[in-house]
């Protein structure tokens, strides 16, 4: 199927021509798979690929990308019309969804920010992706998930969805005054070197570059543009949004179905004697849905069950007790630094009033600032303890001010902690059962503040020389003052990234083959399983779905079923998208 052809179907579906389809509600599917975000559409795809008959629900009911169809002016600048380009597709105005998410973040079934659209995350950030170091797949992960069992997932990865760092189908790099700043400062002040990332994945100590993107021809690419596509082709594959899951339905220790509210009503949908259940929800609602599903620790499901969001068919002797669930939860604690400098100039993507030449270099020739999302270097290091245990440190620039510094002289660094921090807390629920993360979150471990004021404070020696001066830290501060201000509460600290993940852990809430334990057949596949990293996350959830795929088919393998299972067969229900 041609793009041009399915994006009329998906625009007929939108304006209701299939509204009245809802067999797909009463058949039996091999597979149902929960959330079409960035590893929730690689398994869809893998198991459909492999002949299941397979559903991938996702609960926004908004469109996202120009492919996804539907009213196209109604998401994007009055610029990007007479393409088929929304603002999803263009990778300089993803800011604009912090300020206006429109349809594509989640509502007030989460109180986390995060995309509930087609593509999930991949669909509202930025796109980085960064290959992780092989040292975090053998520290962080089961054998069965090292880097050498890792391999092939991330080569099809690869294959699927490439990486580039050159965003600009013109060659050019584009808004370097703060890239050209951050380089005098750290490569040739501070002796960090000059790498590729993804050409040197195992590198990340006292390392510069530029980032890397899963962009392509100057558009926002991810699992949207390159896996849904090739799904969409098939006819026993199917997805439906606008249905949020509540719950999993089971029967003791294997899940029947799911439960999912279609257009408000509480509907059931089941799989196959030999289906599986995959949550990829995310590493808030992945959980919560296995709490909703009467699984997990035993205070949360009390307070489910009393609350009357239990199966009816689910008894107290059915609960599956398991304190894993939701424990663990990471994300990179956040500073903003706000440099300033004779050398810079600022850059501020508009969304609807874009410099006349940077709108016609994008339309035209897909050139230009408006192909990269504002960040224009990278870089990283590593701080190891006494008892060998090693920690990594990220630091990223942006092209613009913050808050309350926007002179045109400014840059934003943002300082992450990523792999080895210690501190973690856990989905927790609000008095209505909205699941978010713990107060603990971020610096529960002492450490965790000084390893990151510890690297602010060495690359601050080198900014005088550089021409750069910080404006919301003094640059003579001490590392006891960096470490104070960077757990103080702010605008600029103690900031979160929405880089959940470790919330369902390999080993100890799901088996090495991601099956939740105490089930056969509910599954794991998203950051939730994926642990605290020292690069952005989004390859790494990406790749784990690739080698999550491969495991689950493995398991049918072993048991003797291919293909389709027995009942609803495969091949009966029409490849579209739908909107319940």
């Amino acid at each position: 199927m041609k793009i041009s052809n399915h994006i009329s179907l998906i625009a007929a579906l939108v304006a209701g021509v299939w509204s009245a389809d809802d067999g797909w509600i009463t058949e039996h599917w091999d597979a149902i798979i929960v959330g079409a975000g960035p590893a929730g559409i690689i398994v869809a795809s893998r198991l459909s690929e492999a002949g299941l008959k397979t559903l991938l629900l996702e609960g926004g009911a908004g469109l996202s990308y120009g492919v996804t169809g539907g009213d196209l002016d109604s998401r994007r600048p009055d610029w990007l019309k007479g393409t088929k380009l929304t603002r999803v597709d263009v990778p300089g105005l993803y800011k604009s969804i912090f300020s206006d998410g429109g349809n594509l973040l989640c509502g007030p079934e989460t109180k986390v920010y995060g995309g509930c659209t087609i593509g999930g995350n991949s669909a509202i950030n930025a796109g980085l992706f960064f290959e992780p170091p092989a040292s975090d797949w053998d520290k962080y992960f089961p054998p069965e998930w090292n880097s050498t069992n890792m391999d092939a997932a991330i080569k099809r990865l690869y294959s699927v969805q490439p990486s580039t760092e050159v965003t600009s189908q013109d060659g050019k790099f584009y808004l370097q005054s703060g890239y050209e700043a951050a380089k005098r400062w750290l490569v040739d002040g501070l002796g960090y070197k000059n790498v590729k990332f993804n050409e040197q994945a195992d590198d990340k100590t006292k390392v510069f570059g530029r980032p890397v993107f899963d962009y392509a021809n100057g558009q926002r690419g991810g699992p949207v543009t390159t896996y849904l596509q090739t799904a969409l082709q098939r006819s026993n594959f199917r997805l439906q949004s606008g249905v949020r899951v509540v719950r999993v339905e089971r029967r003791g220790d294997t899940a029947t179905g799911v439960t999912a509210l279609v257009n408000g009503v509480e509907t059931t949908i089941s799989v196959t004697a030999a289906g599986r259940v995959v949550l990829s929800g995310g590493a808030i609602s992945s959980p919560s849905i296995l709490m909703h599903s009467g699984i997990g620790p035993a205070e949360t499901l009390s307070r489910v069950s009393a609350a009357g969001k239990l199966s009816k068919n689910l008894q107290s002797s059915d609960w599956i007790i398991s304190n894993s669930i939701g424990a663990g939860l990471f994300d990179n604690p956040n500073t903003f630094i706000v440099l300033e400098g004779d050398s810079i100039q600022s850059y501020t993507h508009s969304y609807a009033s874009p410099p006349q030449n940077d709108a016609a270099l994008y339309l035209n020739a897909r050139s230009g600032p408006y192909t990269f999302a504002s960040e224009t270097s990278v870089f990283w290091n590593t701080i190891t303890h006494d008892d060998g245990s090693v920690v990594g440190v990220q630091g990223t620039i942006d092209s613009a001010g913050f808050a309350d510094f926007n002179s045109g002289k400014c840059i934003t660094l943002n300082v992450y902690g990523t792999s080895g921090l210690l501190s973690t807390g856990s989905v927790v629920h609000d008095d209505n059962l909205i699941p978010g993360p713990s107060d603990n979150l971020y610096y529960s471990n002492p450490r965790d503040a000084q390893d990151i004021a510890k690297f602010i404070y060495d690359i601050f020696q080198g900014l005088p020389a550089a021409g750069l001066t910080p404006k919301n830290i003094p640059q003579t501060a001490t590392q006891a003052e960096i470490e104070k201000y960077i757990t103080t509460p702010s605008t600029y600290a103690r900031g979160s990234v929405n880089h959940y993940t470790s919330s369902c852990r390999l080993g100890s809430c799901v088996d090495v083959n991601t099956v939740v334990k105490g089930t056969k057949n509910i599954h794991v596949v998203d950051g939730s399983i994926v642990a605290a990293l020292t690069v952005n996350p989004q390859f790494a959830i990406m790749a784990v779905a690739e080698r999550a795929s491969e495991l689950i088919l493995a398991m049918r393998a072993a048991t003797g079923q291919t293909g389709a299972g027995q009942t609803g067969g495969s091949g009966d229900s029409p490849k579209k998208t739908r909107h319940a």
